[in-house]
């Protein structure tokens, strides 16, 4: 039973008429409550059954949302199983397109970059579809050159991204060092003196360990000294075509306008890629070259104009060039606080970049006892001492005047295969597989005395 409530106990005073309307609305109500208690319960009820059905709703709602949220998560996993499938066809695709062995391509374009310096644009005779590369990798050429009793094995890097109808490698005429008695390099000679539009050359398919993964996002420097842009440009035109949107500098050194290679196509790139930052160096521009239009910086590339310029050192740093300014650059790296992981560098021509192992860091296994150890050349009947110091088995021959032939200097194109005679060796990295009893000298060194056919 409802207690009766009296309309009085409620009264609003002192409101005036406001007060005594509201006063006897509420008496009323209250009136009518307790003359009808079977009304009061079912506005209860109703009041009751819309809060149930309210909560229902907001449950149903909450459902739709979880259910729509896991659509939406098993959408995104059934595109993410379909782009996987779908690169796994791209590799076997582009696996079926590569070849073993070499290919013939002939020579569609060659044109003129800078003095001595030729752009070589390749096309497969066969007419058949070109596999796609990783930009920074390289081609193996195997030579036939008047007067050489076998074909020389040469490994130049390609200058372009990956495109389907041809290849593009950038060569420049390899000098002769001076004061030595050394001719001018023969690949390369071969290659501006004598190789022209129309001709068929042996190639093997791209390879190398030296490359940018374009599907990373960490931003990137690019750095080279010479020739040792053809891989740099590679790498830019990849990513400029692959839409990155990471930041990029570009750092690279010259002598002047003269011996600028790509510079128009360079300018180009720098003008049409809003994330791409061009520094280029004349070390000895002329009188005619205008800093601001042909270059940024008069000197060379070095790391202190990267703390210059650089917001900081967290960047993965990607170099080529000659011997001696690899070895600067990775050192000075080195000293800024750069990780060796951060660091990725291929030296071109007859020197290879040689850092010296940070103390706490161990190259391969073989620690080279007191006195180094003993390395027999027999074909040329010398025995030398390798002491370390990441020296390979090339690298020593090289600076003591013992042939061996080289073309990647990577592991790769096996022209540095030598057997081994007694002995063993360890390897420095990765590399082709080489048979029992032989050894790829280029990355390779001692772990017991040695004697080796070379």
């Amino acid at each position: 039973m409802v207690r009766k409530v009296s309309s009085s106990s409620s009264k609003l005073h002192g409101l005036g008429p406001t007060g005594q309307l509201y006063n006897e609305m509420l008496a009323k109500i209250l009136d009518a409550i307790a003359a009808h208690p079977a009304l009061y319960v079912g506005l209860l009820t109703v009041f009751c059954l819309v809060l149930q059905v309210f909560l229902l709703g907001a449950q149903g709602v909450g459902r739709m949302l979880d259910d729509r949220k896991r659509a939406v998560l098993e959408r995104r996993r059934l595109e993410l199983e379909i782009e996987k499938a779908r690169l796994h066809i791209k590799a076997a695709e582009e696996a079926k397109q590569a070849w073993n062995g070499v290919r013939k391509f002939a020579v569609a374009r060659k044109m003129l970059e800078c003095a001595d310096t030729f752009s070589y644009y390749l096309e497969p005779h066969d007419r058949r579809p070109l596999p796609a590369f990783k930009p920074g990798q390289y081609l193996t050429f195997h030579l036939n050159v008047p007067g050489a009793s076998k074909p020389i094995v040469r490994c130049y890097s390609l200058s372009d991204m990956a495109r389907a109808t041809h290849y593009r490698v950038t060569i420049k005429r390899c000098a002769a060092p001076e004061g030595s008695p050394h001719p001018p390099g023969v690949g390369s000679s071969f290659f501006t003196d004598q190789v022209k539009v129309g001709d068929i050359l042996d190639v093997k398919a791209p390879s190398g360990h030296f490359f940018l993964d374009i599907e990373k996002d960490r931003q990137v420097v690019l750095i080279s000294g010479g020739v040792g842009v053809t891989p740099m440009m590679a790498m830019a035109q990849a990513l400029k075509y692959a839409g990155s949107t990471r930041e990029i500098w570009f750092f690279h050194g010259a002598r002047n306008t003269k011996d600028h290679m790509m510079r128009e196509e360079m300018a180009a790139l720098a003008a049409d890629y809003e994330h791409l930052r061009m520094h280029i160096c004349y070390s000895k521009p002329l009188e005619t070259d205008v800093m601001g239009r042909d270059y940024q910086h008069a000197g060379r590339v070095t790391v202190e104009l990267f703390k210059q310029l650089l917001p900081s050192n967290n960047y993965d740093y990607f170099l080529c060039g000659p011997g001696p300014f690899m070895e600067t650059i990775t050192e000075d790296l080195r000293k800024w606080g750069v990780p060796d992981a951060w660091v990725h560098f291929e030296a071109f021509g007859p020197a290879s970049v040689k850092r010296t192992a940070k103390p706490e860091t161990k190259v391969g296994v073989t620690v080279p006892p007191m006195g180094g150890i003993d390395v027999t050349f027999a074909k040329s009947g010398r025995t030398l001492t390798w002491q370390g110091s990441g020296l390979s088995l090339l690298d020593l021959a090289d600076e003591n005047q013992i042939k061996i032939d080289a073309g990647c200097r990577a592991g790769n194109c096996g022209s540095c295969l030598v057997a081994i005679k007694s002995g063993t060796v360890e390897y420095l990295g990765a590399h082709a597989d080489v048979e029992d009893g032989s050894c790829l000298a280029c990355v390779c060194r001692p772990a017991s005395a040695l004697v080796i056919d070379a």
